[in-house]
């Protein structure tokens, strides 16, 4: 029996034959691949890019996080490389195929048509791939659905100063205990994308969040988001222009609207060093109701710049820097006005078992004019530094039987902000620990 017919042995062809005896065969080439349960990172695919078995891991790999760009690239790198390999054509065909890509498909089959080595019996059957092909309704839209429950234990949730002393209207007085609460919190997030051409796509994502305190109930909100954006690829460039729209329900606190335009970019220089850069305009509006009736004093309209650098160190580490300043300018109080200088810093942790992110960042906000309200005297001024440590682990390399496709992640974190002012009630400290679960699940 030939090669091809080894791995696609069917008398009558249709899709779902072809799909069934495509995914044997994966599972059958990469089988050799997978008796190690180490990950293999970018890092050594960059040192080993000719490793065959190497790289047929990592392929593998990325196709079953979802990730079936970098599977295709890796495929076709593998197959310029191996041009007489038939089974790595066979793979990067049974990919092109499950991703609905049916013009790089078509040129695997037309290269395979071409070759003297096969036997009729397998020209055959790739012509009956082809008019599978050619009959198969294509599927115009990707839809994916996000999940993810969880809760944060946060020992100062009322942001309590330091000396538990606040200012009203230049009057120095008590201030409330810091109160300990817990949060469940849960998302869901439906995406649909449509490619258009090879390099560019169409984002459309409809969002939710639910939050809910044990104690501190008024602070219960739900915020429903809904962005729309767009995705191409020039070389080692992408762009991606959005708008989104967001909308927050509070449980006694005024609601809020908000409509933002942007737009971001990133590109890679060499193999270890990639930026990033964005831009954003937002028009935020409050609503009055019966428990606040100042909301529209925070109504604004703000400018933010971002930039970005990430940089790999090793084949486990990476580091990111980032800077960014926004200007936000109430429409109606000027107390609001403000400006926010934002510095970050990350360590990545890409190991075997998990990966782990450890972050500082620090911002500075100055504000434009005085609010009468808490000290007519002074212009606020805060300081605040952010340290931030997370672990996430696919659930299915502790219970492969629970999570076979590692699809599952649990989210370990830990959080302390410290915020220094000049004005005494933005002076406190907070340590926040959280636990959350999230899923991403392919819809069709």
């Amino acid at each position: 029996m030939s090669s091809l017919k080894q791995y696609l042995n069917y008398k009558e062809f249709n899709l779902l034959k072809l799909l069934t005896s495509l995914a044997l065969f994966i599972c059958l080439f990469t089988n050799s691949a997978l008796s190690s349960e180490k990950n293999i990172t970018y890092m050594q695919i960059l040192q080993k890019p000719n490793d065959l078995d190497l790289n047929l891991k990592y392929a593998q790999q990325q196709g079953k996080m979802g990730n079936f760009k970098q599977t295709i690239s890796t495929l076709e790198r593998l197959n310029m490389l191996y041009p007489e390999n038939v089974e790595i054509k066979l793979y990067l065909l049974s990919v092109l195929v499950q991703v609905d890509s049916p013009e790089k498909a078509y040129t695997i089959i037309e290269e395979m048509k071409l070759r003297r080595d096969l036997d009729p019996e397998d020209l055959e059957t790739l012509l009956e791939i082809e008019e599978g092909l050619k009959d198969r309704e294509p599927s115009l839209w990707n839809l994916t659905a996000d999940i993810s429950v969880g809760g944060v234990y946060t020992d100062n949730v009322n942001s309590v100063s330091k000396t538990r002393l606040q200012s009203t209207s230049d009057v120095i007085g008590g201030f409330n205990s810091a109160k300990y609460d817990r949060t469940l919190s849960g998302g869901l997030g439906l995406s649909a994308s449509r490619p258009i051409g090879e390099e560019s796509s169409f984002l459309i994502n409809l969002n939710h969040t639910s939050s809910e305190q044990h104690q501190e109930t008024d602070d219960d909100f739900q915020s429903y988001g809904l962005t729309f954006a767009f995705d191409t690829t020039l070389g080692n460039q992408s762009l991606s222009p959005y708008y989104m729209v967001s909308k927050s329900d509070y449980q006694t606190d005024a609601d809020s609207f908000s409509n933002m335009y942007g737009i971001g970019g990133f590109f890679t220089v060499g193999e270890r060093n990639s930026f990033s850069y964005g831009y954003s305009f937002a028009d935020s509006k409050g609503n009055h109701n019966s428990t606040d009736d100042t909301a529209m004093d925070t109504n604004s309209i703000a400018h933010g710049f971002t930039l970005g650098h990430d940089y790999i160190l090793t084949e486990i580490i990476s580091t990111s820097f980032s800077l960014g300043y926004s200007d936000t300018d109430a429409r109606v109080d000027a107390g609001n006005d403000y400006e926010t200088y934002d510095v970050g810093f990350g360590l990545n942790f890409a190991f075997p078992w998990a990966y782990i992110a450890v972050s500082n960042a620090v911002g500075f906000n100055d504000y434009k004019k005085e609010d009468t309200s808490v000290n007519s005297n002074k212009l606020r001024s805060d300081y605040t530094n952010t340290f931030d440590i997370m672990l996430t682990k696919a659930i299915g390399d502790i219970f492969p039987t629970i999570d076979p496709n590692r699809s599952l992640f649990i989210n370990l974190s830990y959080e302390k902000m410290i915020s220094e002012a000049n004005i005494l009630n933005y002076d406190y400290i907070t340590d926040s620990f959280s636990i959350s679960f999230s899923r991403s699940v392919r819809l069709n």
